[in-house]
């Protein structure tokens, strides 16, 4: 009997996964109030933002393509796949660790929509975070 839910296969769901937060991103600010937020600034700090949101959702689609295309190749034992499972892992693991570390908890206590988004980030950042490093063991198992 076959598993469905195989290394593989996650790794493709991690990356559909991704490749939605990217596009979510463009409507992240109106969704978090960043317009009225960011309309007490400088233009360029406005700009900065701006940038930033779009070089984080393209980081976002880009890194989810990559196991999302090529996840066979990714598992398939070599030096590049474990080199990019292990940037990857490093760099959703940060992710992770920020969601609790780094992010106040007065940012979403008492606001259920708030909340409602740290309990899913939190979640997804963990299964990403997982799956990444599950296939990073797997690439580097002899």
């Amino acid at each position: 009997m076959t598993h469905v839910l195989t290394l593989e296969t996650q790794l493709r769901l991690v990356g559909a996964a991704l490749v939605a937060v990217g596009l979510l991103h463009a409507v992240l600010p109106r969704v978090i109030g960043w317009p009225a937020d960011l309309a007490g600034t400088t233009l360029l700090t406005r700009q900065v933002a701006s940038a930033h949101l779009f070089f984080i959702a393209l980081t976002c689609v880009l890194l989810g393509l990559l196991p999302l295309a090529l996840a066979p190749a990714l598992l398939s034992r070599g030096p590049l796949g474990a080199v990019l499972l292990g940037g990857e892992s490093v760099f959703w693991g940060t992710r992770w660790v920020f969601e609790f570390a780094f992010f106040s908890p007065r940012l979403w206590r008492g606001d259920r929509f708030r909340t409602a988004g740290h309990v899913a980030l939190s979640l997804l950042w963990t299964w990403v975070a997982g799956v990444f490093v599950a296939a990073l063991v797997h690439t580097l198992a002899r």
